[in-house]
């Protein structure tokens, strides 16, 4: 729980009711690796964030799977617009490796914004990160090449990058498994 707590400190001042609050509203659980989390027939009123472990955000195409996001110890994870919005859409979430998460249910996240005005400005500010990462992503997919792609995909996962299966980072850039190896045997 110390780490859970830390991470909302980075952004604003944990009252010690606040504390309390979230103490009696999260979940401690670990899912195995492999492991669905979020199905895309589920409205997602789950957010879960990663104490220890990997998770990706994905979608599923032609029967393919196309990685969008990846989240690593000290981030949530959700399906953003279903848990937002509260409907379908498109995304599931699945363990990479064995993870340990705090699991917050979206009507708790209602209690805690309703209740404690801190919490409103803890979301603008750690939101802020995860829009800058959105538009670098897009410019990157846009205008960059392969090569391009993958040397920004490092240098944003740079602490995890080899924590994640190829076929899973060849999906995420949107360039097949076979150019993505001859991108790194280039290296």
């Amino acid at each position: 729980m110390i780490d859970f707590l830390k991470h909302f400190e980075r952004y604003i001042k944990v009252s010690d009711q606040l504390k309390e609050e979230l103490s009696k509203r999260v979940i401690f659980k670990t899912f195995a690796k492999g492991d669905i989390l979020h199905s895309a027939d589920r409205i997602c009123n789950k957010s879960y964030f990663i104490q220890k472990g990997l998770l990706r955000l994905y979608f599923l195409k032609d029967g393919k799977e196309i990685s969008e996001y990846f989240s690593c110890e000290g981030d949530w994870t959700n399906s953003p617009r279903s848990f937002i919005q509260q409907k379908l859409d498109i995304y599931y979430i699945d363990a990479i490796e064995q993870t340990d998460v705090y699991i917050l249910e979206v009507h708790d996240l209602v209690f805690l914004f309703n209740n404690f005005p801190e919490m409103e400005r803890y979301s603008r500010l750690s939101m802020g990160s995860t829009f800058g990462y959105l538009i670098e992503r897009i410019t990157s997919m846009r205008f960059t090449t392969a090569k391009e792609k993958y040397e920004h995909f490092c240098q944003v996962y740079q602490g995890i990058y080899h924590r994640i299966p190829l076929g899973m980072v060849a999906s995420y850039l949107g360039i097949t498994q076979e150019t993505l190896s001859r991108i790194r045997a280039e290296k």
